[in-house]
This record gives C-alpha cells, sequence and structure tokens, in this order.
C-alpha cells in the first residue's frame, strides 16, 4: 500500500470513530423561528461556525488567486467537448466506488445496472469518453459514493466542516471522501507520467464546477450561508436516494393530495367552493401517476413525456386575501386580455411564474469553450464589468454593460427583478434583445439587492419607491457619464427595462424624469409592476405558510430533487414545470424570495462574513412585511398609509395618466396584484398597458406574442429618434 493510501486509510479511519464515538449526538429539531432554518433543519447546528467561516473564507482566497488560474489556463487548452469527455472517462474510473457502495446498501438493482454500464462504456463507449449505456441502451446512471453506504449502515452525519480545499462537509462525509479515494483506481499511480494524468483530471473536474464557485461569491451577501444550506440539501437528498426516478414519479403520485390539503384550507378561509372539481382531479392525477410508476426503468425525460399527457386543470385562485364572489354587474366590467397566449396550459399563477427560466436565447451563452476559457467570445463573455462611487466613502457600484462599434449609438438600461445583481441572467437576455437592435446596454442591479445597499448612504432602506428611484436616478445618470467619458460619446437615445420590482422603479424614475429631464429617456418599459408594494409583500409572505405547517424536511428534499433532475436534464422545457404542484412551486418561489430578503437584511446589519453570527435567528422571525415594519416604519418613521400610498403606483398616477413615454406588460392572474388593481392601472393608462390573459408573474417572457410586442416597441422607438433626427437635420 502506497503512502498516500495509507494516510487515507487512518483519515478514514479516524473520521469513522470519531462520528460513531467521539461526536456527541445532537437533535435536529427546527429552532423556534418563523421561517424555517434550512441548514439547521438539514444537517443540525453548525458548532464550529467560527472555524468554519475562517476556513471558507481562506478557501475563497485560495480558489481566486490558485486554483481559478489554473483553471482558466486548462479550460483555454481544452475546448468544453474534450473537457466532457475527459470527466465522462474518469466516472467511468469510478465504478469500484459505486459497486463497493451499492453492495454495502443491498442495492443489487444499482449493482447490476453499474456494472452493465461499466461494461458498455468501457467497451463500446472506448473506456468511458462516451455514454452508450444511456444513449443506447438507456440504462440510466446512479452516482452512488461511500457516504451513501455509511448512511445506510446509520453511521452519523456529525457536524458540518469546512476542511481546506475539500470545503464543505461532515466528519461522515470526510470518512466517505477517503474511502472513495481508496476505492478510485486512479489514487494508485505511482509513474510521473501517470501522476500528471491523476492531476489532469482532479483539474478538469475542479474547472467543471468553478463558474458555481464564482457565482457564489458575486450574487449573495454571504455565500457561506448558501453553501452550507445548498450542501445539506444536496446530501440529505443524496443519502436517501430521493434523486432516483421511482422517488421523483412518487411526489409526482402525492403532489395533488398536497395541493388538495392546502387548496381545501385556502378555500374554508376564502369561501372558495370548487371542491368537487378538484377532488375528481385528485383521483384522476393519482391513477395516471400510478400507471406511470409501473414503467420506472425508462428515463428522466420519458418522465417529463408522460407527464405532458396530463391534463392539469386546477381551480382558479383568488388573488386578494378579502376578495369576493363578483356580482353579476362586476363580471360585466371585468378586464380583457389584450393579447391571447394559445396553448399556454397555465397550471397555477405560481406555478406559471416559474416559467419565467425559459426566457432565453441559445446565442447568449453558445460556445465551444468552457465558461472560463479565454477564449470563450459567447454574448455573456462579452459583457464587461465596471464600477462606479455613488455615495462617498461608501463602497463602489458594480454594474455591467457592452457598447456598439458605434460608440454614438443608442443606450438601453436594465433594472432586474427584486434582490437581482447586475449578473441576473434575464438582463443578460434582455442585453441581447437591445444588442441586436444596435443599442449599447447598461446593466444595473436591484435597489433591493445587498450590493446597491452598501453603495448607498449607511441610512438607506430600500422600500420606499420616491427614496428608491432617487438613488437609482442618480446612480444611472452616474454610470452614463463615466461611460461617455470614457468612450468620449455621447449616447443618441435612451431605453429603460424593468423587471417586476425594478419596472415599478422605472416608472418612478419616469414621473422624476418628466418633472425634471436629467436621464434623457425617450422610453420606459415596465414588466408586470406590483401596483401596491405593500400587497405584494403579502402575497411574496403568503408563499411560505403552507409549508411552515407541513414536513418541512421531506418537502424541501423532494423539491429540490425535482429541480436538480430539470437542471440535468438536456434542455428546459414548460412541460417539465408541470411536474410541480401549486404547493411546490410555492415553496420554490418562496424559499428564492427569502434568500432575497435575508442577503439584505444580513447587510443592513453590518453582519461580518468571518465570524460567528446569531443573525439568521433574526432573519428567520421576519417576514417581508416585518421587514417593511422594522426598517421603514420604525427606523424612518413612515406611516402604514404613507408607505402604503407612496411605495404603490397610485403616487404617480398623474404621470401615468398625462404622459405616454411608457409601455407596461402584465397579465391578468399574476399573483402579486389583484384584479381591482389591474383595472385601476388600466383606468390611469389605457392603452399603454398591454395584458395577458395568462403567464402570471414574468411566466410569458418567453412567448413569441410578447418577443414580437416588445421588439416593436423598441424597433418604433428607434425609428422615431430617427425620423427626429432627420428632420432636425
Amino acid at each position: 500500500m502506497s503512502k498516500i493510501n495509507r494516510v487515507l486509510a487512518l483519515i478514514a479511519l479516524f473520521a469513522f470513530l470519531y462520528i460513531n464515538f467521539l461526536n456527541p449526538s445532537y437533535a435536529q429539531n427546527s429552532k423556534d423561528c418563523k421561517y424555517p432554518d434550512f441548514s439547521y433543519e438539514f444537517i443540525g447546528e453548525d458548532k464550529y461556525e467560527n472555524f468554519n467561516r475562517k476556513m471558507f473564507a481562506f478557501n475563497s482566497k485560495l480558489n481566486k488567486f490558485v486554483i481559478c488560474p489554473i483553471n482558466v489556463v486548462w479550460s483555454s487548452i481544452f475546448p468544453k467537448y474534450v473537457m466532457n469527455r475527459i470527466y465522462s472517462a474518469h466516472k467511468n474510473i469510478e465504478y469500484p466506488r459505486r459497486l463497493v457502495s451499492s453492495l454495502i446498501q443491498r442495492d443489487f438493482k444499482t449493482t447490476k445496472s453499474e456494472s452493465v454500464r461499466f461494461l458498455a462504456n468501457s467497451t463500446i463507449g472506448l473506456g468511458g469518453l462516451y455514454d452508450p449505456a444511456q444513449k443506447i441502451f438507456k440504462i440510466e446512471p446512479r452516482d452512488e459514493d461511500m457516504e451513501q453506504a455509511l448512511s445506510k449502515c446509520k453511521v452519523k452525519q456529525g457536524s458540518y466542516l469546512v476542511l481546506p480545499v475539500l470545503s464543505s462537509t461532515t466528519p461522515r462525509g470526510a470518512a466517505g471522501r477517503a474511502f472513495d479515494a481508496a476505492l478510485d483506481p486512479s489514487s494508485y499511480i505511482a509513474t510521473p507520467v501517470l501522476g500528471m494524468v491523476k492531476a489532469g483530471l482532479v483539474v478538469n473536474r475542479l474547472t467543471l464546477s468553478q463558474p458555481m464557485n464564482i457565482l457564489m461569491g458575486s450574487t449573495y451577501a454571504d455565500p457561506y450561508e448558501v453553501m452550507k444550506k445548498l450542501y445539506a440539501v444536496e446530501r440529505y437528498i443524496k443519502n436517501n436516494n430521493l434523486d432516483r426516478k421511482e422517488n421523483i414519479i412518487k411526489t409526482v403520485q402525492n403532489a395533488d393530495d398536497t395541493s388538495l390539503a392546502f387548496y381545501e384550507e385556502e378555500k374554508a378561509l376564502e369561501n372558495y367552493e370548487k371542491t368537487e372539481l378538484f377532488s375528481i382531479q385528485n383521483i384522476s392525477d393519482n391513477q395516471i401517476a400510478q400507471t406511470i410508476s409501473d414503467e420506472i426503468n425508462c428515463s428522466f425525460e420519458d418522465l417529463f413525456r408522460e407527464q405532458k399527457q396530463r391534463e392539469i386543470i386546477q381551480p382558479e385562485i383568488p388573488v386578494s386575501d378579502n376578495s369576493e364572489i363578483l356580482s353579476q354587474n362586476e363580471e360585466e366590467d371585468s378586464l380583457e386580455a389584450d393579447l391571447i397566449l394559445n396553448d399556454y396550459n397555465p397550471q397555477g399563477p405560481v406555478s406559471d411564474s416559474l416559467r419565467t427560466v425559459l426566457f432565453n436565447i441559445p446565442e447568449v451563452d453558445n460556445s465551444m469553450w468552457n465558461e472560463l476559457s479565454l477564449w470563450n467570445r459567447s454574448f455573456f463573455k462579452r459583457i464587461k464589468t465596471s464600477s462606479v462611487n455613488i455615495i462617498p466613502p461608501r463602497e463602489d457600484y458594480s454594474f455591467r454593460y457592452i457598447m456598439q462599434k458605434d460608440k454614438n449609438s443608442p443606450v438601453a438600461i436594465i433594472y432586474p427583478s427584486i434582490g437581482e445583481g447586475a449578473m441576473s441572467h434575464h438582463s443578460g437576455i434582455f442585453a441581447k434583445i437591445f444588442y441586436d437592435l444596435g443599442y449599447s446596454v447598461i446593466i444595473q442591479g436591484s435597489h433591493f439587492h445587498w450590493a446597491f445597499v452598501k453603495s448607498m448612504p449607511k441610512s438607506y432602506k430600500p422600500g420606499i419607491l420616491p427614496q428608491d428611484a432617487y438613488y437609482l436616478r442618480m446612480t444611472t445618470a452616474k454610470i452614463i457619464e463615466v461611460l461617455e467619458k470614457k468612450y468620449n460619446c455621447k449616447f443618441k437615445n435612451k431605453i429603460l427595462l424593468g423587471t417586476s420590482f425594478g419596472a415599478m422603479a422605472a416608472l418612478f424614475v419616469a414621473n422624476m424624469e418628466d418633472e425634471e429631464n436629467i436621464l434623457g429617456i425617450s422610453k420606459f418599459i415596465a414588466v408586470c409592476p406590483p401596483i401596491e408594494l405593500t400587497y405584494s409583500m403579502k402575497q411574496a409572505d403568503k408563499n411560505n405558510e403552507g409549508f411552515i405547517k407541513s414536513n418541512i424536511k421531506e418537502t424541501v428534499a423532494l423539491t429540490a430533487a425535482k429541480v436538480f433532475g430539470i437542471l440535468q436534464s438536456e434542455g428546459i422545457s414548460a412541460d417539465k414545470f408541470q411536474l410541480f404542484s401549486e404547493d411546490e412551486a410555492k415553496l420554490i418561489s418562496g424559499f428564492i424570495m427569502r434568500q432575497k430578503l435575508s442577503d439584505l437584511i444580513f447587510t443592513l446589519e453590518e453582519t461580518p462574513t468571518t465570524k460567528k453570527t446569531d443573525i439568521y435567528e433574526t432573519i428567520n422571525r421576519m417576514s417581508y412585511q416585518d421587514y417593511a415594519e422594522k426598517y421603514l416604519v420604525e427606523e424612518l418613521g413612515y406611516s402604514h398609509d404613507s408607505l402604503n400610498f407612496k411605495s404603490s403606483l397610485h403616487y404617480i398616477s398623474h404621470y401615468l395618466t398625462h404622459c405616454s413615454n411608457y409601455k407596461i406588460y402584465h397579465a391578468l392572474d399574476d399573483y402579486f396584484v389583484t384584479e381591482e388593481q389591474l383595472k385601476k392601472l388600466k383606468e390611469y393608462t389605457g392603452e399603454k398597458t398591454i395584458m395577458f390573459d395568462h403567464g402570471s408573474h414574468l411566466g410569458f417572457l418567453y412567448r413569441r406574442e410578447f418577443m414580437e410586442a416588445l421588439l416593436e416597441d423598441i424597433k418604433s422607438v428607434k425609428l422615431k429618434n430617427t425620423d427626429m433626427l432627420d428632420d432636425s437635420v
């Protein structure tokens, strides 16, 4: 046995003894919080948080200054296709790990399938470079490891640990990794040449995971906590085999039972009587799901196709807490859609809003090179990052931009949805649309994002729209000034587009510009702006209410397993989102919204990232409404009535009524607004608001009907300004 393997064996033995005999057990019951602490639920108390945070900071610096540069060189030598082939071959070599793990778990079905896969891929697949076992023989891979085997043997998990280079783990996880290494044939390489091969395999794997590390550091105020959550949930899913197709099917089968329970509770509160229709659908779905479960050997993609065959019908959910059944006269005055989305097949307001991730343009990130490669010239890689200081001595504010060859071209400014930073994927898609139409593009972050708050005065608390718009406009003006000075140009005309909360802010900026034209913007485009911010905050909180009472651990894990399955599948389509029940969609949306609130509070409280903190006990007791009460009412001194009015579109109704330099896109079933609010908006704006019949909140972005309407708007602005320029000449 070589020295390295003796060391690995000793590490495995120590970790095994520690977690079984030296490590005291701990309870994994949720803390007494308003909202669940997912990291605590899945991994228990973070006993070594002070050490872990310091080690996480060390690993981040090591990654930035040592590992990432190596990854950049590697990804610039080998195209993405070659890197994927190397990764595939390395996975094939790790067959002994999967074999032993499945045998210890007494999972003989996996033992058989992995053995067949290894033989097929080693022969027909040219040593594992290709995967004919999946593509030809339809045998799905099962990525078993030794921690799963230890978990099956009832070995205790231990507390969360961050170790040098290894990063997130636990004592059981460390033992599992040591056993994995001992079972990896490439660990027994002795000659210098083969040692270099092993090093290349490790670098290749690290390079493929590097973009996620970069994203963590730039997206979240406290990447340590987010990484801990993701690790805890991912390991729970893996150790309990929840990522397997048969378990995914169980969630499909049980989804409607869960949905029925929550809907019945809501209907009891709201006197909403459509129980018979829902019960019939529930029985039908269970029968179909049972039929699907009889064919669990088909691929994950097959499950999506089978699910598409289901005719999902769910009752409409009232959008307002105080909504009542409309009278006959009110029904006659109900809103009608301006544009119909044919074959949209709505599932539910929150489920439909998840389809916003379908908003994509393949050309934006297509490249034969990895994202880190110096040769990657995809559109996203061409977008530059810069910074500007807004309020000295506060931190510089980072923004992104891309310039046309003609530096005097028109420019589009993008305000993203609530809590999104300048790296927002949707902002990049919109940037591509504008750029292809001849616009330079400036991408800012949301004013509700932690990075924006760090660049503002210490007293700044986002949520008062006139104040938010003031600072956003100031930031936009400084960015334009910096770019025009840098490139010695003068932008011909400007368009400002905002989505969701960013759309609301864009309209407030438009109101200010109407009073005093500083930015010189020709057109404002708002997509799904909330109409009353306080109401939308209630709706954001509502997505978490049902799951507080449910078996949160199992619910989160099963829903996350579905999400991971979709992300790992080839291509994402609208069909796949019908795998989620309305309540699962609420959990996903609620988790995202709470993370954004968490980042904001973490920043407002000036919490250090390298020391143990109890800030999450505060965060997990705070809803969006609690945020407004603490930071806007108590600290800033706004009354509830003043807050409700100033942070609503009613505050700028004069501008909406009398001006015409804007366009609003909305959906009749957007769950962040009520029908009465939409009627009032239509009263203010008339034909300047386009209503879609479906799509909920941003769930229509990917549709051709929206894209055609948006392109027509953008082109008309450019044409109008060109005509004005010709007339002046």
